[in-house]
């Protein structure tokens, strides 16, 4: 506790020196290093962004602390990328921390993710479970301040861990703020009150600025769920003693009755008044508080001195290598029978399961009842067990972002969201934690996981179930996302990104799952061998122009991905020999080398996308290639999408006003060919 108080004492003296926003403990501090003191190396912690006295706890430095305080290059955390107290830890000497980011109760999910898997690996591969150092079972924390239960997500997590009984404790410290916001402005009961509505989860509310009542409870609880493996929510009343923020400093909105009634429960003069009661003397007291100073400061010193970060690390871990590079196994074998594009993924599936334990898939009715909306996990729960493959609620968040923690402790997850119109509500978990996990744990903490997202308009599918969402998905740096056509590269670019250890969204248009639409029966491919794969970021040459029709300027190259590959081979037998087609297949990484090789080979370009066309990933790709292909061009680069409404509508004529098609692509291809 001195060791937490000079440090937020040297910080406010050094304003100027410590720059970068940050919040500290004060007031915390009891029940943070109560619950560290309990933690073993085989338990994960999800501290939040005010829990430098459970890094404290845990045995992390001083220095250690002030380095990402300060943004230092030798910062152990996220080498200078990363907020203080925003740490990640993986060791055999502390708890394990997955990456942690600013974005309150973002990490209930993502740690619920960790619990899931610990109980899978538990009752499945125990072999594989770390275990404490008198064969302990782990536990998994994840802290949170009071005010962040009010978002949906942490709701998202308690169900989730309720229903399963996982075995997760969520330290709630409550200090009646939200920032500006008071918790009577806020919410209408506290933790340990609304907790009650959802049944399955133990709970407990206590004085967390007494050390002592904060310990026992903490034991207590943390001995309890080792055991008996349910969730748990301490709810601990705590003051706040400093700023919400450096930034936001606590005399912008607080009085100085309120100030002076937190005040009033500092944890520290409790412990001290208690010591001395016990017997401690009061030389003692004053030695460990002048000692404490001497060596903050001496820390602080050596963090100021630390060297900065290399400007030339700023792009290292934004993935880890992947060991998928070159394609592999047989496309086509001989003998095999072509099959649809859904019963490709099945089988890519089936064989991931078979050969892959670790390898788990959910999400909503792919269980045994109905085996996914498009019978793409037909039979797989029958065949692998209700315990790998399985439903969720509705809850998009959950499906996601609970593969961060899945992937912490060594699982592979699949999940899927069932329309990609509905993948919205995951963006927080893609966007905050999936994204920027490798990147911020300096490649400690990357996300193995692949979220299978069906997606495209045909047939009447309505304003919600026909959307394209490649265009936002690609605003997204730290995933990857790729695009198959036919149920070949369905298998090989499957199987390769479920090999990725990177996050991986696989966009699957419904329109070619079963080759219903005319035009598409060439989605349907003989099956390729168990063995295999496409590396990403490879695309395909689907259609070749004739090297005299090349020769004499007369050709143009459609770069296309997914549906538009059949509008632009429909289009092309009305130009025989003309027309050269890419298959983009991977939107991100990209195929730039065979693509701008293509270009300027034919020095005339259309892309085809059936996402709405303005501000879309078509037209952003578009500006490249006239940038890099400038001198070869013979004509602007031109783009076919959809029409710019908001949604595609139900009426199926109505749908195909807005849609591109084959006879829309054959008269740009007549403009193109005519310049």
């Amino acid at each position: 506790m001195c060791n937490a108080g000079a440090m937020a004492q040297t910080y406010e003296s050094n304003r100027q020196i410590c720059k970068y926003v940050h919040s500290t403990s004060r007031g915390h501090e009891a029940i943070q290093l109560a619950t560290a003191f309990h933690l073993l190396p085989c338990d994960y912690v999800s501290p939040y962004y005010r829990d430098e006295s459970i890094l404290l706890g845990m045995g992390f430095t001083p220095y250690e602390l002030m380095l990402q305080l300060l943004a230092k290059g030798n910062d152990i955390f996220t080498g200078g990328r990363e907020y203080y107290a925003h740490p990640n830890y993986k060791g055999d000497d502390k708890a394990n921390i997955i990456h942690q980011s600013s974005a309150t109760g973002m990490q209930a999910i993502p740690t619920t993710g960790i619990a899931q898997g610990i109980k899978f690996l538990e009752k499945i591969q125990s072999s594989k479970l770390h275990k404490g150092p008198h064969g302990e079972l782990p536990v998994v924390v994840c802290s949170l301040g009071d005010a962040s239960v009010t978002e949906g997500e942490v709701s998202e997590a308690f169900q989730f861990a309720a229903l399963h009984q996982l075995p997760v404790i969520y330290l709630i410290q409550d200090n009646g703020w939200g920032i500006s916001v008071t918790a009577g402005e806020a919410r209408t009961s506290n933790a340990n009150e609304m907790i009650k509505g959802i049944k399955g989860i133990k709970r407990i509310s206590i004085d967390g600025s007494d050390f002592l009542q904060s310990y026992d409870v903490m034991k207590n609880v943390i001995d309890e769920v080792r055991k008996e493996r349910h969730p748990f929510l301490v709810h601990a009343r705590v003051p706040l003693l400093g700023h919400h923020t450096s930034g936001v400093r606590k005399e912008f909105y607080r009085t100085e009755e309120d100030l002076a009634l937190h005040a009033a429960d500092d944890p520290r003069p409790k412990l001290r008044n208690k010591l001395l009661e016990l017997g401690i003397s009061e030389d003692a007291l004053l030695e460990i508080e002048t000692e404490a100073e001497k060596e903050i400061a001496r820390h602080f010193q050596g963090a100021v001195a630390a060297p900065e970060p290399e400007s030339s690390t700023v792009s290292d871990f934004v993935f880890v290598p992947t060991p998928v590079t070159e394609e592999f196994g047989e496309r086509a074998p001989a003998g095999k029978e072509k099959v649809l594009m859904v019963d490709a993924a099945l089988f890519a599936i089936r064989e991931i399961m078979e050969d892959y334990p670790e390898a788990l898939l959910y999400g909503q009715d792919v269980g045994r009842r109905l085996g996914g909306v498009f019978r793409e996990a037909a039979t797989l729960a029958e065949q692998f067990g209700d315990h790998r493959v399985f439903n969720t609620a509705i809850q998009e968040a959950y499906i996601i972002g609970s593969t961060v923690g899945m992937s912490a402790v060594g699982l592979k997850p699949i999940v899927e969201v069932q329309f990609a119109d509905y993948i919205y509500p995951g963006f927080n978990q893609l966007v905050t934690e999936i994204s920027k996990s490798c990147y911020l744990s300096s490649g400690k903490f990357p996300v193995q996981t692949l979220i299978r997202v069906p997606i495209g308009a045909y047939g009447g599918g309505g304003p919600y179930h026909s959307g394209c969402v490649e265009s936002t998905l690609l605003t997204i740096k730290g995933i990857k996302v790729v695009y198959p056509s036919n149920a070949a590269d369905m298998k090989g670019l499957l199987k390769a990104a479920f090999l990725d250890p990177n996050p991986v969204v696989m966009l699957e248009h419904k329109g070619l799952y079963w080759s219903k639409v005319p035009g598409t029966e060439d989605a349907k491919n003989t099956e390729p061998s168990r063995d295999y794969i496409i590396p990403l970021g490879k695309a395909n040459i689907v259609l070749q122009a004739d090297e005299d029709y090349i020769d004499n300027g007369e050709t143009c190259c459609i770069i296309t991905y997914g549906m538009g590959v059949y509008w632009a081979k429909e289009a092309a037998k009305n130009y025989n020999g003309k027309i050269e087609i890419v298959d983009l297949r991977s939107l991100f990484p990209l195929d730039e080398k065979l693509v701008f090789n293509t270009v300027k080979k034919h020095g005339k370009c259309l892309i085809v996308t059936e996402e709405q066309q303005h501000n879309s990933f078509a037209e952003a790709l578009a500006g490249r290639i006239s940038k890099a292909c400038f001198r070869y061009l013979d004509a602007p680069v031109e783009v076919l999408g959809a029409l710019d409404l908001p949604a595609v509508p139900m009426n199926i004529e109505l749908e195909k006003a807005m849609l591109p098609n084959a006879h829309k692509v054959s008269q740009r291809i007549e403009q193109l060919l005519r310049n």
